[in-house]
């Protein structure tokens, strides 16, 4: 059997090291023992199981459709609108209809001279993106989890050929957003570590604490790119998680979108408005499939 420490056990699970003894101390983390005053923790060991979670009606609409491959219900309209906007944004030039019929039938349709290879293929992984944060709506988001979403996205793209790229990994170059500085590639590790601490550490984690943490996120700027769309996806994982109603940051929303990111510190009403406005069409959609929220 193989042991680590409980420093290397609170870096995989992205949890404070206080938690992680915490956790041994109390006997909740099987086959952990204490030789002298540092606890060993078995390699393969996870997370303490928590109580079972009560899963939104919205949920589980999701994964019933899901699994059933459904049309025309949340999940399929789910998966076009947040795939559409969120890679339209980044400056993808497949339409909505050209989206929804990838989707539907696994086939492009019409193309046109401006069709991209890469949009066709982050479309696509996009869907699969959403069919996992479906899958772990609740589970603890780790670092492992962000790079996987990573992973997923940019599979088979042109990005994915370039060895300096970093597919599925932190960025190894400096990269900025908007004109800003954002983290240094040394520094990303740590940083996105304290985000996910402080995230977990809030006891009731409310609709602010959502926007706070995709701020700091898309300010470290982790990845050399798709860092708009993991932010994104993660916002509609954490909504799940936690009984809120999610939202869809439409191309309508962009500039009051990124207005909000650039002022969240000192007028935070700005991006609190915008996903509120993209929550309330969100519900709109939840009471004509009558999802109960």
């Amino acid at each position: 059997m193989e042991y680590i420490s409980v420093s290397q056990f609170a870096e995989k699970y992205g949890i404070s090291e206080r938690t992680a003894r915490n956790y041994c101390a109390a006997g909740k983390i099987e086959g952990a023992f204490l030789m002298g005053k540092t606890w060993n923790i078995p390699v393969n060991a996870g997370l303490p199981t928590k109580r079972k979670t009560k899963i939104s009606p919205l949920l589980t609409r999701l994964r019933e459709e899901k699994e059933s491959r459904l049309k025309g219900g949340i999940y399929h309209r789910t998966q076009i609108d947040l795939t559409y906007n969120s890679n339209h944004i980044e400056g993808s030039l497949l339409t909505m209809e050209q989206t929804r019929y990838i989707f539907e039938t696994n086939t492009l349709g019409i193309t046109t001279e401006d069709t991209r290879v890469d949009d066709i293929i982050e479309t696509i992984n996009h869907f699969r993106c959403i069919d996992y944060i479906i899958d772990h709506a609740n589970d603890k988001i780790t670092e492992a989890h962000i790079k996987q979403l990573h992973l997923m996205l940019k599979t088979n793209t042109s990005d994915s050929l370039k060895e300096w790229f970093a597919v599925g990994n932190y960025k190894r170059l400096a990269n900025e957003v908007g004109g800003e500085e954002t983290t240094k590639p040394e520094e990303v590790h740590q940083r996105m570590k304290e985000l996910l601490v402080d995230y977990y550490s809030i006891k009731r984690v409310e609709f602010d604490d959502i926007l706070d943490f995709h701020v700091r996120l898309e300010r470290i700027h982790p990845f050399q790119d798709g860092n708009g769309r993991i932010g994104r996806l993660l916002m509609f994982w954490q909504c799940l998680g936690n009984d809120m109603v999610p939202f869809i940051i439409t191309e309508k929303l962009r500039l009051f979108y990124y207005r909000g990111i650039q002022n969240w510190g000192h007028i935070n009403g700005f991006l609190r408005d915008t996903c509120l406005a993209a929550q309330d069409e969100y519900k709109k959609q939840l009471e004509y499939f009558r999802i109960k929220f």
